[in-house]
């Protein structure tokens, strides 16, 4: 088997590809007589029937749909846009494939993948506080997350705070999913309450800019915790740009010696296959140069079938993607397992850290069940020329592209069976909390201080398994980009070693 090459998001020239039937033409037949109306709607067909994960289970990616010019055209010409095509050729779309998307503008996400993009700079937790079953039952948000530097922090806003209004409007069981709408927009007022979810402090404005947010959010060494040294760290997306940021802070936890890991994946929606690989490798280095992850793609490219090792040097890039340097990798000696917090929105390459570690170590999950996400995704152009795959030769006409799942991922015991996410070993609901919620990096926080018990030998006590007047609601896609619980490699990675 073949090796991938650990690169990222650098444009190379490109080694490939056996192309499929469909990078042809289709036969005009003997009087053509049909004219395609979008020629994008051309490009998405060829390029799911190529690549697509579950090509061979849609009837209308088969090969011989574009044997007949007329007919092709005709099917293509019924829809109205290239959006609609696309999500009518994705299988079983919002069940099996709930993660592929069409790309308006593949620079924003090339962009975002790095993580820069317009953002209020915070994440919040909806929660329903009461249960009369009424209309009227007020819901709040908790804040989870504040970006440092952003519109939210120079607001003063901190995790913990609670908000029961947007743009005056207090919200309840009966206008939640119409008032949450105001997060769509450039600006919006949240008024603050105090812990009860209704006594008014003030209200806060903030407008969104464009942002780059660090992942690496916050790093802690505890130094006796039941007499072990114990590193923690808040680690918020897989994003390449910041491959040196993140082993600077495993090159601090090896000078300080920890005995124990805490790893903080409760934000964590995932990102860049190659640097999950790389965090990886930092926690372990008596993985040596074993197998991360082994990514199979569909029976026409199986040929690009290839693994991920645990490794001693990592790539640095800047925020367009572009190589700049290398540096060995810190690499941790002392730990035989690790502690993953979780929720649900660690998905995919966070995912894919506690199942490749899995053959190699002990790995303790605390908090609630993961996404579920063990597929990932290319982006794909309109570059006939390079199988859809080449940036550098994407037709100037549009800057349409498409983030269709290509590959499903295993580790090394070709395990991949997490598509219901892992369910934790020692379950804690932060959002029963809700009106209690500490800084990361307080012992008491409640997902924390369970993780620091267990390490001391003391059994977490969660006070509020029993309280039952308070529901989650979904996460808000409105404060999240579209890639939020992504895993993608860029095609440049393809290496025929």
């Amino acid at each position: 088997m073949k090796k991938i090459a650990l690169l990222t998001l650098t444009i190379l020239p490109l080694l490939f590809i056996n192309c499929s039937k469909s990078s042809s033409d289709p036969e005009p037949g003997p009087n053509p007589s049909v004219t395609l109306d979008n020629e994008i709607n051309d490009f998405v067909w060829k390029g799911l029937n190529s690549w697509y994960n579950w090509q061979a289970d849609v009837p209308n990616l088969a090969d011989s749909k574009d044997d007949v010019q007329d007919d092709y055209y005709t099917y293509l010409n019924g829809y109205s846009s290239p959006t609609d095509l696309f999500d009518a050729l994705l299988y079983n779309y919002g069940t099996t494939d709930r993660f592929s998307w069409f790309v308006d503008d593949y620079v924003v996400q090339n962009q975002q993948f790095q993580g820069i993009s317009k953002s209020l700079g915070l994440r919040l937790q909806g929660v329903q506080i009461d249960n009369t079953g009424s209309n009227s039952d007020r819901i709040i948000f908790y804040v989870r997350y504040v970006a440092p530097n952003s519109p939210a922090s120079d607001a003063g806003i901190q995790r913990g705070d609670i908000i029961n209004a947007l743009n005056g409007t207090v919200m309840n069981v009966g206008n939640y999913y119409t008032v949450v709408g105001a997060l769509d927009n450039d600006t919006v007022t949240m008024s603050f309450v105090q812990n009860d979810g209704s006594t008014f402090i003030e209200d806060k404005t903030v407008t969104a800019v464009e942002l780059s947010v660090n992942p690496v959010y916050y790093s802690k060494v505890f130094n006796d915790i039941g007499g072990k040294k114990v590193g923690y760290l808040v680690y918020t997306a897989f994003q390449s740009s910041y491959n040196d940021e993140l082993n600077a802070a495993f090159a601090d936890f090896k000078n300080q010696g920890i005995d124990e890991l805490v790893l903080d994946l409760r934000l964590n929606g995932g990102g860049s296959v190659l640097t999950s690989a790389y965090l990886a490798s930092m926690i372990d280095a008596n993985a040596a140069a074993g197998v991360f992850a082994n990514l199979k793609f569909n029976s026409k490219h199986s040929n690009e079938n290839g693994a991920y090792y645990f490794d001693d040097n990592l790539n640095i890039y800047d925020v367009n993607g572009t190589k700049t340097g290398e540096e060995p990798i810190s690499r941790l000696t002392t730990l035989n397992r690790i502690y993953v917090l979780t929720s649900s929105s660690t998905a995919s390459a966070s995912e894919m850290i506690i199942n490749g570690l899995i053959p190699y170590m002990t790995v303790i999950k605390i908090g609630t069940t993961t996404y579920g996400k063990n597929v990932g995704s290319i982006t794909l152009y309109d570059s006939p020329s390079s199988d859809y795959t080449n940036i550098a030769t994407a037709n100037s006409a549009h800057k349409n592209a498409m983030q269709p799942i290509v590959f499903q991922i295993y580790n090394k015991n070709n395990q991949s069976d997490y598509t219901q996410g892992f369910t934790p070993d020692i379950e804690v609901k932060e959002w029963q909390y809700w009106d209690n919620i500490l800084p990361f990096g307080d012992e008491n926080e409640v997902i924390l201080k369970a993780a620091l018990d267990n390490i001391r030998g003391v059994a977490s006590k969660s006070a509020r398994d029993a309280k039952i007047d308070t529901r989650i609601l979904p996460e808000i896609t409105e404060l999240q980009p579209r890639f939020e619980k992504e895993m993608y490699i860029d095609t440049d990675f393809f290496n025929k070693n």
